[in-house]
């Protein structure tokens, strides 16, 4: 089975190449010669990963999926939530990927220095179009923000989310831990098992 993951982000591929594994040929955005920005203009993450697998099919007409994730931090009303990924830099395209993760850690840390409630979840939802038809899968991981960054695995905001049960940051988890936990691994094992009824 031949999937487009609609993302441009190579850390993204990787770990979710080693999650799908074997049976699944899985391409990114740059194989099918797509270099735009996918739009991402909702207020959901369920209608932006959607909005992307209809953006693929309509211009591609490939079978393919795409998620979004959001960090919700209860103190913050749920902020960044779907802005996650341009939380501090909307506008600031020329910064590279980790200038744009590191903007958007030191805004939450900032936002949460006198708040003792620190609890938040990580949340994914992924959109399948395959033949045509759109399915829906979601993870979720409990968790905090600490107050400092930890660790140098992972990306996004993993030095600063440590997730409920551990006493370390997803920073700090190798790739084989972090996903049999994460809300990203959560999420992309039911499209797995979703995916192996179909092979």
């Amino acid at each position: 089975m031949k999937l487009i993951f609609a993302t441009h982000n190579p850390h993204k591929l990787e770990e979710i190449s080693h999650i799908l594994g074997d049976g699944i040929e899985l391409l990114n955005l740059n194989d099918i010669d797509c270099h735009e920005e996918i739009p991402e203009p909702f207020n959901t993450l369920e209608e932006n990963a959607t909005e992307k697998t209809r953006y693929i099919r309509e211009k591609y007409n490939m079978d393919c999926f795409a998620d979004d994730t959001g960090l919700e931090i209860d103190a913050l009303n749920g902020e960044p939530g779907v802005f996650s990924a341009r939380y501090a830099v909307s506008g600031n395209d020329h910064l590279s990927l980790q200038m744009k993760f590191k903007a958007n850690i030191e805004k939450v840390l900032l936002n949460l220095k006198d708040i003792d409630d620190r609890k938040a979840r990580f949340r994914t939802v992924i959109s399948l179009d395959l033949n045509k038809e759109r399915f829906l899968f979601e993870g979720i991981v409990n968790g905090t923000i600490q107050h400092e960054e930890t660790g140098e695995k992972g990306f996004g905001y993993d030095p600063i989310f440590r997730p409920e049960g551990f006493n370390k940051s997803f920073a700090e988890m190798s790739l084989e831990e972090k996903n049999r936990i994460s809300h990203r691994a959560i999420a992309f094992k039911k499209l797995k098992e979703f995916l192996t009824t179909r092979l």
